[in-house]
């Protein structure tokens, strides 16, 4: 028995139904393409309607023309023939004038008639065209005189040329022509009267119309009740396109008509078939546009979305802070890490676009300091103004002061560009900002690294002048033990007992003991003083107890070398006010400075003028007020400009033992102070040597300096004795 077939299996109706969402983008795409075939239609009739609106102005537009331009030229034709038939008033009654009247009334087809009429408006003679008809052969001009009268008479009382209103005058044969009269009142020389001059109107205007204009239009004369005066052209306006113009005469006026002679546009005999030929290929134009544009509009949008993500991703991760502002400050974008820099969210920064009462002015963002508000309103109104920015700012950036939302202040440096729109049109600034205080903290950590690398240079500086003080203090302690024996071998001499100049001889002895070993007990002193002030701590000091302090330890070097030290300080009652700075730093210093001063003046020749080697010490107040003026001055050979343009770096040294140190650390120092550390050439007269001067702050209060206990009075004003102790302020001579 044969197996029977399998049945086929039965599509389910959902697999033959179509998917949820087909038929309803089949209905969107439908609708779309109904839309799109509507727009067309509508778009072709409008291109039809405003093709017919275009030709129809065109022509009402030509009709304009032809209407201004043919008043122009009749009125410019009319006043010209005006000006001829005046010149014929200046000539005296002569044959010649009679010829100069026919030559004129030949040349001149407008012109009809010229006459001359006495006061009492009598014809005196009178001269017509050669070219028939003759005005005045139907009807006599006695008849027709009334406009020519009024006209004259406006003349006589205008004292000059004026047109009569135009009249009709019958010719020959059933036909007429519409004239106007131009009267020239004749000047009493010439015996008084009045001259006229007749004109067609008709004649006029075909004259204009054949020579200037198209033949397309008709041109009328017509008066302001529309009343036809006189026509020309090749046909009779259609009436639809028509323009009128004023035409203005000395006593008259007139319109001047143009009718075109084009009737309305038809759209009948090209338009059908250039409609569906247009209608089919904008429609596959158009969908293959639509299609073109749709692909690349997709990919426009997601290398778009693109771009947006990778610059987002670009701001956020930027550790700089950028902002954007307006043309009047107003902050109009800030990425997060300008937000979290200054401690507030964007819509605290960003200007809102409806403003009320509790809303800050534009002119003050958040983050600026109270104290510091007015200064930067001054700086963005120059900036509004167009002042106070140099072309590289953007590059080198501004160091200001920012305040967080917690109040603190810290230091930024802003780089701000101007921010151009695409039409090259400046729409505000774009700056980048960035938090300098960490960088403040390491300058910190540095200075504090530099301070200590200075007192390890004082340290140096005084291991160096352990060898000067071991030389300095042998001659106080060999003489202690010379005083010694001899005042022990005057005692144990007993022949020496009963002299009496013993006893002042030991006393003497013992006073120079006492003398010497004081001395080197001041030695000693200032130098361990010296030592054990390390912490940098600002005093009120007076100048003559600075150079007090170092004096001691300058003098050990200068006696080695003949180098004679002067101090020079203002004389009562000029004293020079105390100074707040670090007592230690500055006797450092000022140590320093002296040394280089003495060590550059053992290059001279020995055996010169006693003023050869002067090491001047000298304290001034400074041009300002609030500053004192320190100068330490030598008498060498100067400094090199090769060695002067790297005089202050580190490290740099042109002597053999030096660490090159020393003047970076005065510098440093200075500026610490507020100051600065300068030189220039010395202070005698010839310029010779160099004067090192660093100022330093006047103490508050302005208390002056103590006044020496010890003046002499065989020294100098401003100088101290010469022969003053080691601790006094003098002049020491080896």
């Amino acid at each position: 028995m044969p197996t029977p077939p399998a049945p086929t299996p039965t599509p389910s109706p959902s697999a033959l139904a179509p998917p949820r969402g087909a038929p309803r983008g089949r209905a969107r795409r439908v609708l779309l393409w109904t839309a799109l075939m509507a727009l067309l239609v509508v778009a072709q009739s409008l291109l039809v309607v405003l093709s017919l609106s275009y030709e129809s102005g065109r022509a009402q537009d030509e009709a304009e023309r032809v209407a201004t331009l043919a008043a122009a030229e009749i009125k410019r034709e009319l006043l010209r023939q005006a000006r001829e038939v005046q010149s014929l008033a200046f000539l005296p009654a002569t044959p010649a004038r009679e010829a100069e009247a026919a030559v004129l009334l030949k040349a001149r087809h407008g012109l009809e008639r010229v006459e001359w009429r006495n006061d009492d408006f009598l014809l005196l003679q009178a001269q017509d065209t050669p070219f028939a008809p003759t005005l005045f052969a139907q009807m006599p001009r006695t008849a027709l005189s009334t406009e020519a009268e009024l006209a004259c008479s406006a003349a006589r009382i205008a004292g000059a040329p004026n047109f009569s209103r135009s009249y009709f005058v019958p010719l020959p044969g059933g036909q007429g022509s519409e004239v106007v009269d131009l009267c020239v009142p004749l000047p009493q020389q010439a015996g008084g009267g009045v001259l006229l001059g007749s004109f067609s109107l008709a004649r006029v205007v075909e004259q204009v119309h054949s020579e200037r204009l198209a033949s397309g239009h008709e041109l009328t004369l017509v008066e302001a009740d529309g009343t036809r005066l006189a026509r020309a052209g090749p046909g009779r306006g259609a009436g639809v396109f028509v323009s009128r113009q004023v035409l203005d005469l000395p006593g008259f006026s007139m319109q001047v008509r143009a009718d075109s002679l084009r009737g309305r546009p038809s759209i009948v005999p090209n338009l059908i078939t250039s409609l569906v030929v247009g209608l089919s290929l904008a429609l596959f134009a158009v969908a293959a546009l639509l299609a073109r544009d749709g692909r690349r509009r997709a990919e426009a949008e997601r290398a778009l979305a693109e771009a947006l993500a990778l610059r987002r991703a670009m701001e956020d991760s930027l550790p700089t802070g950028l902002r954007a502002r307006d043309l009047q400050g107003r902050v109009t974008y800030a990425n997060p890490a300008f937000c979290a820099m200054v401690g507030f969210t964007q819509q605290q920064l960003l200007w809102p676009a409806t403003r009320d009462a509790q809303t800050p002015s534009p002119e003050v963002q958040p983050y600026w300091p109270p104290e510091f508000v007015a200064e930067y309103r001054e700086r963005q109104r120059q900036r509004l103004e167009g002042q106070g920015r140099h072309p590289n700012e953007a590059r080198e950036g501004v160091e200001t002061v920012f305040m967080r939302s917690s109040g603190e202040r810290f230091p930024v440096m802003v780089y701000e560009a101007p921010l151009v729109d695409r039409d090259g049109q400046q729409t505000g600034w774009m700056g980048a900002v960035v938090d300098l205080s960490n960088q403040r903290r390491v300058e910190d950590l540095s200075r504090q690294q530099q301070e200590r690398l200075q007192a390890s240079a004082r340290l140096a500086t005084v291991g160096e002048m352990a060898s000067l003080l071991s030389h300095e203090l042998n001659q106080p302690l060999a003489a202690i033990a010379s005083y010694a024996s001899g005042s022990l071998n005057l005692i144990d001499d007993e022949a020496a007992a009963a002299d009496p100049t013993l006893r002042p001889m030991l006393q003497q002895a013992l006073q120079r003991i006492a003398e010497q070993a004081d001395r080197a007990g001041r030695v000693i002193k200032s130098v361990h003083a010296f030592v054990r002030r390390r912490e940098q701590q600002h005093e009120s000091i007076g100048a003559e107890d600075l150079f007090e302090a170092v004096l001691p330890l300058v003098r050990l070097q200068a006696r080695k070398s003949g180098t004679r030290i002067e101090v020079r300080l203002p004389a009562a009652p000029a004293r020079l006010p105390s100074v707040r700075c670090d007592r230690t730093m500055v006797e450092q210093v000022l140590l320093n400075l002296s040394r280089n001063g003495i060590q550059a003046m053992e290059a001279l020749p020995p055996g010169g003028e006693p003023g050869d080697r002067l090491l001047v010490l000298m304290a001034e107040r400074a041009e300002d007020p609030r500053r004192v003026l320190f100068t330490v001055a030598d008498q060498g050979p100067g400094i090199p400009p090769e060695v002067a343009a790297r005089l202050f770096t580190p490290f740099f040294t042109t002597r053999a033992e030096g660490m090159g140190l020393g003047l970076s650390l005065c510098r440093t120092v200075a500026e610490q102070h507020g100051g600065a550390l300068s030189f220039g050439p010395g202070l005698g007269p010839d310029g010779r040597g160099t004067a090192f001067r660093f100022t330093l702050p006047v103490a508050r209060g302005g208390a002056e300096a103590r006044p020496d206990p010890r003046p002499d009075p065989m020294s100098a004003p401003g100088e101290s004795s010469d022969t003053a102790g080691p601790a006094e302020l003098s002049s020491s001579r080896p």
